[in-house]
């Protein structure tokens, strides 16, 4: 369990790392959600969990001396991965994997044969898995304009655990015979992830992110054939570990997503001129998912309903819409709570309600066009217009 308590200290270092980072803002440091292929890959410190391991001998004259329980203590390693993945512009990802991982033999015991001396050789791994994963819009969470994005994943998978070289030699009470393995087995494995990006966009990187990430790979008991060897190399017995095989890493990497929509521009300011003419249309801009006037949304609904009483207008249109991040019917709903929430802002403000026309289009007249999915600040509006 020491090994388990260093993983979660070191991801949670790597979590408060990202402080400072706190501060940018902005449509270039926003985070947004990932769309379509990218490519990732990744690497750092992993920690082989001590393990337990039963011992299945092949029925040779030792059979009735040797203990089948016995434990094996790794050094710290390396882990390394890449994955390609593709974004579904929801927070959802899905993605393939390839990973490696390596760590020195550090101790061995048990057997009724304690205490080994002379110990050597490693175990790997590699393998393939598939991993779904969810990020977190910390904007739903009162968070606006964070550089950062949180991630969940779970995967599953094959990968081969392999002794190369492994050697350990008993004390001379019970003759010395030592214990070799090279050999490897494949097995279903498993794991989850935690872990955060930083995207580049502000520094002209757009779709480049740096990650930092814990992940907990198991694996279903491997079968590694061992042999037991008396001084002169003969063998005394023969059989199988099945050793305990459970992953802790954390790892710092790359993700590249190689069509990523660019951010929103940031709004168009009007240059002054003298003696306006009134303005005859308003733009309400809503956040997502979201029906609820902001302060600036007043702000401009004010300022509609001031440039109606100044025109004489007859009539005032005002349209609902929405982008296309949810389904249609959802859309055209949301729609509609936007409209009528800017109708009711309006007749606060002293415009009668039969001068109001309300119409709601959900996500079928889009200020700029997107592909079904993404989330586009400037389709998320109510048009005020007086004629």
């Amino acid at each position: 369990m020491s090994s388990f308590r260093r993983a979660l200290l070191a991801a949670t270092i790597l979590s408060a790392a990202a402080g400072p980072w706190g501060g940018l803002a902005g449509a270039e440091a926003r985070a947004q959600p990932v769309t379509g292929l990218y490519i990732a890959g990744g690497g750092g410190w992993n920690q082989v969990q001590d393990a337990d391991i039963a011992l299945r001998r092949g029925g040779y004259q030792l059979q009735s001396s040797i203990d089948n329980a016995g434990t094996a203590r790794f050094d710290a390693g390396f882990a390394g991965l890449a994955s390609l993945g593709w974004g579904f512009g929801n927070g959802i990802r899905a993605e393939v994997e390839g990973n490696y991982r390596e760590n020195d033999v550090n101790a061995i015991g048990g057997f009724d044969l304690s205490p080994f001396i002379g110990i050597q050789g490693k175990q790997r791994s590699y393998g393939a898995m598939g991993n779904v994963f969810y990020d977190i819009d910390l904007a739903r969470y009162g968070i606006a304009g964070s550089p950062v994005t949180p991630y969940l994943g779970l995967g599953a998978g094959y990968v081969w655990t392999e002794w190369q070289g492994v050697r350990a030699a008993s004390v001379p009470s019970f003759s010395r015979l030592s214990l070799t393995a090279n050999d490897s087995d494949g097995q279903f494995a498993y794991q989850a992830i935690a872990g955060m990006a930083f995207p580049l966009g502000q520094f002209g990187l757009r779709g480049l992110s740096v990650t930092a990430e814990y992940r907990f790979l198991g694996t279903v008991t491997p079968k590694i054939q061992t042999e037991l060897r008396r001084p002169d190399n003969s063998v005394a017995d023969r059989g199988k570990v099945e050793p305990d095989n459970y992953n802790h890493a954390v790892l710092v990497g790359l993700r590249y997503a190689l069509f990523q929509p660019p951010p929103a521009p940031a709004p168009m300011v009007a240059p002054a001129v003298e003696a306006p003419a009134p303005a005859r249309t308003f733009l309400v801009f809503f956040d997502w998912d979201r029906a609820d006037l902001t302060g600036r949304a007043r702000q401009i609904i004010g300022e509609a309903a001031q440039n109606a009483r100044r025109a004489a207008v007859t009539r005032i249109e005002v349209a609902g819409h929405a982008d296309r991040s949810g389904t249609p019917a959802y859309n055209q709903r949301l729609s509609q709570r936007r409209a009528d929430a800017v109708a009711g802002e309006l007749v606060a403000r002293g415009i009668a309600r039969s001068d109001i026309a309300v119409s709601a289009y959900g996500e079928s007249r889009p200020l700029v066009p997107t592909a079904d999915g993404v989330r586009e600040p400037q389709n998320r509006r109510v048009e005020i217009v007086l004629r």
